[in-house]
């Protein structure tokens, strides 16, 4: 797919006329061609030469731009402007200011100047840090991201930032993708001009698929969990669920579809080109997809489009849930990333050429991946651990927690094939300088030519890889950045390793083959196309030295393995010092999301669950006394028979929670005071979850005996079926 300028319009084909669309697709956004309009030409070719060719940003050019920057928000009903970025809570931020400046004569005047446009100082004491600020060091600076076009919401001028600490550090997730972005620009050109000169740049493309939850705005409101932590943290299975399959690619209910229809009007408007939806495989589940975009738009494009869902979700009646898990038993959601690498010849590096020299080319990259996936594997799994994605990985069509790369039966045959080959039988250069690939697969490989592997973590799907395991509510950044990062190391390390044997005077095809030919055996470890949910797997994974850790808190420590600093410093993409606040930061926020939930279950088992069930208890009470009090004793103890188990059911279960519930209130005590934040997670993981999930058992058997007009809570049944 040929990649565009950020810029550009590109309309996707949607269920609206292509008259009304081409329209107002980007009628809210800052464009190409709306710039050409606003800014003076000389100072276009320059801000161009930075988007286009990653030419450094001039603070002279910041006036000119901000000049027709206003005028043309002003134009389109904006008062205010805000500087908007990413920090490391996983939403986004923005401090809203009015263009209004004084005019010394009495008066005011609306203007956006350039020191406005191009940084801001944002307070940044309350935004997670991981200890790379002191409280009292407050001071924050936003600087304005030209490669990601600002846009309008309502009556604000919305310009996309990356955020850093006066230091200079990160705290945001867009900073360091984009010193990924640049890393692997440069990596992989290098590689590239092994095959072809005229390579100059390679862009990271990037298409998300969005799933998520509805649920009617009424129910969630009775439902304190939902109200709090995003996710049921009791409720027994509906009798029904998705065991019929008959919500996957259904017709879309109405009031759902009237929700979807707004929300791409909405999204095409601020140039985001969603193109895909439907029904999802649980009930109530949804999906959105956009057209591919460059990396860095494709992640602000999501993160704006949350926002959005979110918004216009309220005005349909519905919550819209991100979290991963917010139903037990049934699927969860995750926002499968699609990754490729493109020229800015047009290739795209990552599909099997149409000549034996292309696809020396696609084998190179292709292997250089699984080479970087198999080194950093561990690592690839802490980008996209959480609370919430630890529930959903390895559950109903999740991907397991074991990074494995799906490469399907054709290409694994045509690199088994490579493996076994000798130089001599794989690569012939005739007198013609041509050279030819004794590789019978590699050139009948066509787009999506390899089947789809739903429990695959990392798949190959034709021309791209897809990362499923990334969160529904995670930012794309995380998961991009910590790939973008290993691939460039391992293109890199190719890199220099063919040069190091080329300048010693081997022939540059046949080093390229012998080292792909070595990769390929080194990296085999990370190859697996079969069931990633059998246990024969997690065992196999465990002697093929994968990282098969489940808890959060200690895959987080990958980020600081010896490999992931060696790796991001040489690349540039994170320093020592970003990388344990990054830790810090996931540990706390592991711990408070632990801390939250529990709290949350303490309060609705008190309040909603306890009293029921004894109101209930009190009635079967009853109701054995006054049988007893009417029937002679040996019948009464055949009518009551079924009464007195119900009362001792409900009365074990009432008596475990009550303990468990106090238990709870203990180990969280014990937790909130480790002053160590990995500790404190460790604790949250090992001694607080089990104790709510065991809490969770006994309301969940009270929820299916307890009388249903005494059970305040909505249930599954109810919660999961829009109608």
């Amino acid at each position: 797919m040929a990649l565009t300028s950020a810029w550009e319009h590109r309309p996707p084909q949607t269920s609206s006329t292509c008259a009304s669309l081409e329209t107002i697709f980007a009628e809210n956004v800052f464009t190409r061609k709306i710039m050409s309009e606003y800014i003076p030409e000389n100072i276009l070719s320059q801000l161009f030469d930075v988007i286009d060719n990653n030419k450094p940003l001039g603070r002279d050019i910041a006036g000119s731009v901000a000049l027709g920057m206003k005028k043309w928000a002003h134009e389109h009903g904006a008062t205010h402007f805000t500087h908007w970025f990413q920090p490391l809570n996983g939403g986004t931020a923005e401090k809203h200011e009015s263009f209004i400046e004084i005019d010394h004569k009495g008066g005011v005047l609306e203007q956006l100047s350039g020191n406005e446009l191009y940084q801001q100082e944002p307070d940044a004491s309350s935004f997670p840090s991981g200890g790379l600020r002191n409280t009292f060091e407050a001071r924050g600076y936003s600087a304005w991201d030209p490669t990601s076009p600002a846009f309008i919401i309502g009556d604000t001028l919305c310009i996309p930032t990356i955020f850093v600490a006066y230091t200079g550090v990160a705290l945001d997730y867009k900073t360091p993708l984009i010193r990924s972005i640049d890393a692997i620009d440069k990596a992989a050109t290098e590689v590239c001009n092994f095959f072809d000169k005229n390579v100059k740049r390679v862009h990271v493309n990037l298409g998300w698929e969005q799933e998520y939850f509805l649920v009617d705005e009424s129910l969630w409101a009775m439902r304190p969990d939902l109200v709090m932590t995003g996710r049921t943290l009791m409720g027994h299975a509906s009798a029904k669920n998705q065991q019929l399959d008959d919500h996957y690619f259904g017709t879309i209910p109405e009031r759902v579809l009237q929700f979807m229809t707004e929300l791409e009007i909405e999204s095409h408007r601020l140039g985001i080109p969603v193109k895909t939806r439907h029904n999802e495989v649980a009930p109530n589940q949804f999906e959105l997809a956009p057209i591919y975009e460059d990396a860095n738009l494709a992640n602000d494009h999501n993160q704006l489009l949350m926002s959005l869902m979110e918004r216009i979700a309220r005005k349909h009646h519905f919550c819209v849930l991100f979290h991963e898990k917010p139903f037990s038993g049934i699927n969860g959601s995750g926002k499968h990333c699609n990754w490729s690498l493109e020229t800015n010849t047009g290739i795209n590096l990552l599909s099997p050429g149409k000549n034996p020299y292309s696809n020396l080319q696609f084998v190179t990259f292709l292997v250089n991946v699984l080479m970087a996936v198999h080194e950093h594997n561990g690592l690839l799994k802490a980008s996209i651990a959480s609370a919430g994605n630890a529930h959903r990985l390895g559950a109903n069509e999740a991907p397991p927690s074991v990074i494995s790369v799906f490469l399907g039966t054709q290409l694994t045959a045509a690199l088994d094939e490579i493996e076994n080959a000798t130089a001599e039988q794989a690569i012939v250069i005739n007198a013609k300088k041509e050279m030819k690939l004794g590789v019978a697969h590699i050139p009948e490989i066509l787009l999506d030519n390899t089947d789809r592997n739903r429990t695959s973590p990392f798949a190959f799907t034709g021309n791209r890889f897809e990362f499923r395991a990334v969160g529904s509510s995670a930012n794309c950044a995380a998961a991009m950045l910590a790939l973008n990062s290993a691939v460039a190391n391992q293109l890199i390390n190719f890199k220099n390793e063919v040069e190091s044997l080329i300048n010693a005077g081997e022939p540059k095809e046949k080093v390229l083959f012998k080292i792909i030919q070595r990769y390929i055996r080194q990296c085999k470890a990370i190859r697996f196309d079969g069931n990633g949910y059998a246990e024969e797997w997690l065992r196999e994974a465990e002697k093929r030295g994968l990282d098969c850790e489940t808890s959060v808190p200690l895959i987080i420590d990958r980020y600081l393995s010896d490999s992931s600093m060696r790796m991001f410093t040489q690349t540039g993409v994170l320093t020592k010092e970003e990388l344990q606040s990054r830790c810090e930061v996931k540990w706390e926020n592991y711990s408070i999301k632990l801390q939250i939930e529990s709290r949350v279950m303490g309060d609705m088992v008190i309040n909603h669950v306890l009293p029921p069930a004894e109101r209930y208890l009190s009635v079967l009470l009853d109701n054995i006394l006054k049988i007893k009090s009417i029937f002679p004793e040996n019948e009464a103890e055949e009518l009551t028979k079924q009464d007195r188990q119900l009362v001792r059911k409900i009365k074990e279960h009432i008596s475990a929670i009550i303990s468990e519930v106090d238990s709870l209130k203990l180990q969280r005590k014990t937790a909130n005071h480790e002053p160590d934040l990995r500790q404190k997670a460790i604790l949250f993981h090992d001694n607080i979850f089990p104790l709510m999930e065991s809490i969770r058992h006994h309301v969940n058997a009270l929820e299916l005996v307890v009388d249903d007009e005494l059970w305040t809570l909505p249930k599954y049944r109810e919660l999961l079926f829009i109608k």
